[in-house]
């Protein structure tokens, strides 16, 4: 399991959003985002709790007193807190493709580990190596999470290159509904006198 966690900024993200669903403290919170995470991120306390602390101070969380558990310390959001969130929503939908390349680079770079001549890594006594077994659970992993949360995994046969290319055609100018119903009626045949 990763001690290191995933890439900066989105620790702070997620605990903004658990908040904002109700009070947490700071243990619970490292469970939740490591279930999130499919129990391959362990944020250590080093990472969570100074940010908590950091939210108290900023204004954007505050302590919250419980009658039934009085030495917890339960975090809330505040006003504050949620213009944060607003923020920090609109931070991590812009870095989408950052997170993505992060994904992909560490799964090429294993895939180099296990493979390319240049590297001489030796098998470790332990349950994990470089391998194309492993190589091939990750990728399962993979699918089976796609096929659960988006339908049956289809192939697609582009380069990244390509790829990048078609999703920012696609997203750069997308069509209104106006434009879209406009179009569909101006397709459809007419009743007029052409018919006759």
């Amino acid at each position: 399991m990763r001690k290191s966690g995933p890439p900066k900024g989105l620790i702070s993200y997620l605990v903004l959003e658990l908040l904002d669903e109700r009070p947490r403290y700071g243990y619970e919170l490292l469970g939740e985002i490591t279930e999130i995470s499919g129990g391959h991120w362990e944020p250590s306390y080093g990472s969570v709790y100074p940010i908590l602390y950091k939210f108290e101070e900023e204004g954007t969380a505050e302590r919250v007193e419980r009658a039934d558990e009085p030495d917890r310390k339960y975090f809330a959001l505040t006003d504050a807190g949620r213009e944060e969130l607003a923020e920090k929503r609109r931070d991590i939908a812009g870095e989408a493709r950052e997170f993505s390349d992060v994904v992909l680079g560490f799964y090429h770079l294993y895939a180099a580990l296990a493979t390319d001549d240049r590297f001489e890594v030796a098998d470790a006594d332990a349950e994990w190596g470089y391998s194309e077994r492993y190589s091939a659970w990750i990728v399962e992993q993979i699918i089976r999470h796609h096929e659960r949360d988006f339908g049956e995994f289809e192939r697609i046969d582009a380069s990244p290159e390509e790829f990048y290319g078609e999703t920012d055609e696609t997203e750069a100018d997308p069509p209104d509904a106006e434009t879209a119903n406009e179009t569909d009626e101006s397709e459809e045949p007419s009743s007029g006198a052409a018919d006759d």
